[in-house]
């Protein structure tokens, strides 16, 4: 094992440890729901990020799938239905929400795959908006109350942010097989080389479909913790900004990375909840925040944060000494036979 994995590992199990006992040594209970929006935030932006990132695809209509989760479970909440009826029926409706979003879109790829989901977003945002019977317009849909799983409330803040942390691992865990899966690679491949992917004998369709779809489902995983965090979602949760708000995260982030999005979120909802309280045009410290990103770290905040710590170990240690990753030596091979090999074809 190379001294890199090492401390990634190393690093990954404090970051885990510091995640579990949060509430133990945070005492403000404001700070602990800070963190647990970070965490569903995250969840919202590594679905996106399977897109952005991963398949090439760059969406400005997700908000509407993660409004359709909790706008379902709302609305089933509050017609008499049982909790765990309501959770599984969102997140059966959203997935088949994000395979007609994924039918409609995926007619084309760039700046017209973007337009589509941004038209299919502002139509479900409409609905919930002028759809008042259904989904009571602008007063929003009130949860009562949250689960008690196996008899445990989840009232306090930080039962909720317990709950919020293991669905986030279970979350980011699942996203790293889907990375290092040969699916994954092949959805990777997709996005460099769809048209030599086509040649190799893959339906580029299909694996663009269902990320699409494994996208929407992840999505709905968190519009579900976040209308049991707020117990209450309006159409505000399905509008453009709300799109434009999770795809900064991914970006300022790093797409196709893992850690990327979820710092990303902590960004964006450090910006809103905690700025915001000093600053009055938060807004424009935070657009301010993402131009000075952009500038210099294009990439993003992990991997242009990255890109300087080997700069400045090359520079202590000269070139030589510079540990070169794995992957990088695995670039050296044709991408035809890279793609082959990580596919398993």
């Amino acid at each position: 094992m190379s001294r890199v994995n090492v401390i990634q590992g190393v690093a990954l199990l404090l970051g885990t440890a510091a995640l579990a006992t949060l509430p133990l040594w945070l005492a403000d209970s404001y700070y602990v729901n800070i963190a647990t929006q970070i965490l569903f935030y995250a969840v919202f932006a590594l679905a996106l990020n399977v897109l952005v990132g991963y398949a090439g695809l760059t969406s400005l209509g997700h908000a509407a799938l993660f409004g359709v989760s909790g706008y379902t479970a709302g609305l089933l909440l509050a017609s008499g239905q049982g909790q765990l009826a309501s959770v599984l029926a969102a997140l059966v409706v959203t997935v088949l929400m994000s395979a007609l979003f994924a039918v409609l879109s995926l007619r084309a790829t760039g700046i017209g795959f973007l337009m589509i989901t941004l038209a299919l977003g502002q139509i479900l945002w409409g609905l919930t908006y002028r759809w008042a019977s259904l989904t009571n317009g602008d007063n929003g849909v009130t949860v009562a109350d949250r689960p008690s799983p196996l008899g445990l409330s989840l009232a306090d803040p930080s039962a909720f942010y317990w709950l919020t942390l293991l669905a986030f691992l279970v979350c980011a865990a699942s996203m790293v097989l889907f990375v290092r899966s040969p699916f994954g690679a092949s959805l990777r491949g997709t996005r460099d080389q769809p048209r030599r992917m086509s040649a190799l004998g893959f339906d580029v369709w299909t694996i663009r479909f269902l990320a699409f779809t494994l996208s929407g489902f992840w999505s709905a995983v968190a519009g579900l913790l976040f209308v049991y965090y707020n117990q209450f979602i309006s159409p505000q949760v399905m509008s453009l900004q709300s799109s434009a708000e999770v795809l900064l995260m991914v970006i300022s982030g790093g797409t196709a990375t893992l850690a990327g999005p979820v710092v990303g979120a902590a960004l964006v909802v450090i910006m809103k909840n905690v700025v915001s309280a000093y600053v009055e045009r938060w807004n424009m410290v935070l657009g301010i925040v993402f131009v000075l990103i952009i500038s210099f770290m294009p990439e993003g905040l992990v991997p242009g944060t990255a890109r300087l710590v080997r700069s400045a170990y090359r520079g202590l240690c000269g070139p030589g000494k510079a540990e070169v990753p794995a992957s990088e030596g695995a670039s050296e091979q044709p991408r035809e036979l890279r793609v082959r090999a990580e596919a398993g074809r």
